[in-house]
């Protein structure tokens, strides 16, 4: 869970910005996502294998370059 104290003198913008930073690192967007439906089990496998696959052609790639 992202939390994020107000520091004194800080304002509320620059709080939020710290915010919105620490949920991206912290991936919670994408977990939120992932668990918004179902998916059945076969889905899940070709949701990895492509995910897999796209992650092996940016590789080649940049090793090509």
């Amino acid at each position: 869970m992202a939390e994020v104290k107000l520091q004194d003198g800080e304002t509320l913008e620059n709080a939020l910005r710290r915010f919105k930073r620490k949920v991206q690192q912290e991936d919670i967007i994408k977990e939120v996502k992932r668990h918004s439906f179902y998916l059945k089990p076969g889905e899940k496998a070709r949701v990895k294998q492509a995910l897999a696959r796209k992650r092996n052609r940016k590789k080649t790639r940049r090793d090509v370059e």
